[in-house]
């Protein structure tokens, strides 16, 4: 295995881009971070679809495809698709389709229409005959409600003539700051097979942390009024941090939260990589679930980051991350 930042100058040198290894779909895209991975690999995105304007319009101004909104629970989705862009054969699909059924934050109730959204995939695969097809989803998905669900994805590309590999990655195995396991399928026409998910990259010593993601950013301390900073105070400390900067010498979206006394004398009670459990008898007792308080490990990777931001903190200030520390990790 390599070492985390020797991965981190691999993935730069192979970051290609204008070469053409075929040509992508991305279905339920949102803003597009499956298709800016494939678009760093070198492929061509034909277009992303989803529903959500905000996250189209972000879509189509980054990754410079085509962003449509499409209604995929409608299997006539596939034809507008075909008259928009021109096209009738894809070489790669990809696609996250919503996943509240099956998460374990959300109501894992096995009758919620979403779960049925991944029907598109399948409607995908038949009109335009993809040689790769790839899925991204929680990973509830694999064991909930007996495992009925994934065996059902598998038997359906299976039945349309692919080879399939199923299994969940979790995202710091593979140069990323931040625990995020996710079930992926892989699903490749037998003819241009076989073709399996990786192995992991780094070993579980070895890989990178917060304070490898973010340590280089300016420490906002709010108790001293240090609420907000939009420039860099010193170089960049490895690898992460360079990949991270991009070139820029300014921050963009690093501003703290400002938290009430008593959150900030609750958070100042959770020792580093800590959480409510640490908490004296009495304290933060508002918050007594499994990820309540937590406070982030400067020498591991965080948790799985979501779309709340009440219940993580930084490993040293007392205060939840910033939005920039957050795209870092």
């Amino acid at each position: 295995m390599m070492s985390k930042f020797s991965l981190l100058k691999k993935y730069k040198a192979t970051a290609v881009k204008n070469k053409n290894n075929g040509k992508v779909l991305d279905l339920f895209s949102g803003c597009g971070g499956l298709s800016l991975g494939f678009q760093r690999a070198g492929f061509e995105i034909v277009a992303g679809v989803d529903h959500d304007q905000s996250a189209l319009k972000t879509y189509e101004k980054n990754l410079k495809a085509k962003a449509l909104s499409l209604d995929l629970a409608n299997d006539l989705w596939v034809e507008e698709f075909k008259k928009q862009t021109d096209t009738d054969r894809i070489d790669v699909l990809i696609g996250g389709p919503p996943c509240q059924g099956y998460s374990l934050t959300g109501t894992r109730n096995a009758k919620d229409p979403r779960n049925k959204l991944y029907n598109a995939m399948f409607v995908a695969a038949d009109a335009l005959k993809p040689k790769v097809i790839l899925i991204e989803n929680v990973r509830g998905m694999a064991t909930l409600f007996d495992g009925k669900a994934k065996a059902q994805v598998v038997a359906e590309f299976q039945k349309r003539g692919y080879e399939v590999d199923a299994k969940v990655l979790d995202a710091a195995d593979y140069g990323v700051p931040q625990h995020r396991l996710r079930l992926f399928f892989l699903a490749i026409k037998k003819e241009y097979g076989p073709l399996m998910l990786p192995d992991p990259l780094l070993e579980k010593d070895s890989l990178i942390t917060c304070a490898d993601a973010i340590s280089d950013l300016p420490f906002l301390d709010i108790e001293k009024a240090e609420f907000e900073s939009s420039t860099y105070l010193k170089a960049p400390e490895n690898e992460y941090q360079k990949l991270m900067r991009n070139g820029s010498d300014s921050i963009a979206n690093h501003e703290a939260t400002r938290h009430k006394d008593f959150v900030i004398q609750t958070i100042k009670q959770v020792p580093e990589g800590g959480n409510h459990k640490d908490l004296p008898k009495g304290v933060g007792e508002s918050r007594k679930f499994n990820e309540a308080w937590t406070r982030y490990s400067s020498q591991k990777p965080s948790r799985t980051i979501d779309t709340g931001h009440r219940n993580h903190f930084h490993y040293s200030a007392n205060r939840v991350p910033t939005v920039r520390e957050n795209a870092r990790l």
